[in-house]
């Protein structure tokens, strides 16, 4: 979990495989078909699952949630939330991979954002309810490989 040379935490396959589990696991549990993106503190994608039933828009929106949520090092919500109060056009961003829709949540380690999950294909309330779930899941303190 942390890096070899600066010592800073890092996410691992290992650890973004546990928090896809983990939100795989409560979406088969009810039934539900959902995208799960987990990318690193940087926002590019470790790892990812589409579970049956899982509308194919959402694949990108997922992934798109867990970006933000990386980049900005907040929920994806907290973006778009900003973004229409201020008047700040969410394009300004310079990446049109930024999103406003909430279901990316950063993963914090030892108070390092080390990288971020994001669920999309349910209503806006459980796509947010699972990525904190897949947020909360405990990393350890072992290296990544």
């Amino acid at each position: 979990m942390s890096h070899p040379v600066t010592g800073r935490s890092r996410l691992g396959h290992d650890e973004a495989a546990r928090v896809v589990e983990a939100v795989r696991s409560a979406l088969e549990a009810d039934r539900r078909g959902a995208a799960v993106a987990v990318v690193d503190a940087h926002g590019e994608l470790l790892a990812f699952l589409r579970t049956d039933g899982c509308p194919l828009p959402s694949i990108a929106n997922a992934i798109n949630k867990a970006f933000t949520a990386a980049r900005e090092r907040t929920e994806s919500g907290s973006i778009g939330a900003a973004s229409r109060e201020e008047g700040f056009p969410i394009t300004n961003f310079g990446d049109l991979r930024y999103t406003g829709w909430g279901g990316g949540v950063p993963i914090v380690h030892n108070g390092d954002v080390v990288g971020a999950v994001g669920v999309s294909g349910l209503p806006e309330a459980e796509d947010i309810e699972l990525a904190r779930l897949g947020a909360s899941i405990s990393l350890g303190s072992g290296p990544s490989r």
